[in-house]
């Protein structure tokens, strides 16, 4: 019973770490995530003379790859050995797609752009044309590769600060609560209110979800999660014969085998 307790703590491990605004952005399902995310190497078989035990990776490094995409398993390969990356828990996530930051640091420094990707598993935000670098892609014996420009992430703790729109600066900011109970973000030089930018409610599917309009052929949230499927051990000849309640009354001969 601890052994598939433990297990079982194991298995949602994966989705503890992954941030809740890559979930969102990503818009799907934690089972698929789950299911997508895992690497199990070995399984014990189902039968009762078994123990369930699993074998499997519980650490990940976190990249700016998604966890559910194939290059994320790549590069957390048995094989793959990287120095331990240690991240700063922040409690209130203050960094939303389409804000206006500063950099702080680096060859842009002083510079502000916009927020355009958010990997909360490593406190990452990607400023758009900001903090780039170049990368040779598909390199080989005889091909030079490709030069590409990219944007590099950088750390929301030290590396980026929100711009206050009342004067353009940077500045720190605070949570706290208006007259109706909504809980916003307010400037602590200037006690302005930064509104959390429409950008944040984008996801890989559509720009707004009021945007989403559900047509004759979508499939409804409440069907989603229901399982419809029921398996059973019959052929393709014995489910048509079920539906057209057909009834086999005929008895074969007696065969032997000499």
């Amino acid at each position: 019973m601890r052994i598939t307790l433990i297990n079982q703590a194991k298995k949602y491990n994966i989705l503890k770490n992954i941030g809740e605004l890559s979930k969102t952005y990503g818009n799907f399902p934690d089972s698929y995530v789950k299911r997508a995310s895992e690497q199990v190497y070995w399984k014990t078989p189902r039968a009762p003379q078994y123990q369930k035990r699993t074998v499997e990776k519980n650490n990940f490094r976190f990249t700016t790859n998604r966890p559910w995409t194939g290059q994320f398993k790549m590069q957390n390969m048995p094989n793959m050995r990287r120095k331990k990356v240690f991240i700063e828990p922040i409690q209130n996530w203050s960094f939303f797609r389409g804000d206006r930051v500063e950099v702080l640091v680096g060859k842009d420094k002083g510079k502000q752009g916009i927020i355009n990707q958010i990997f909360q598993e490593r406190n990452w935000v990607i400023v758009e044309g900001l903090n780039c670098h170049f990368r040779s892609v598909g390199k080989e014996k005889d091909y030079p590769g490709v030069i590409i420009r990219s944007e590099a992430p950088l750390l929301v703790t030290s590396q980026v600060k929100l711009v206050d729109p009342t004067d353009l600066l940077a500045t720190d900011i605070e949570w706290r609560y208006t007259e109706d109970g909504e809980r916003v973000r307010v400037s602590t030089r200037t006690g302005r209110i930064l509104p959390i930018p429409k950008a944040h409610e984008e996801t890989m599917d559509y720009k707004a979800k009021k945007l989403y309009l559900n047509r004759e052929k979508d499939t409804p949230e409440d069907v989603v999660t229901e399982i419809t499927f029921e398996p059973k051990l019959a052929t393709f000849e014995m489910d048509i014969m079920e539906e057209m309640k057909i009834e086999e009354n005929r008895v074969p001969k007696k065969t032997y085998w000499y």
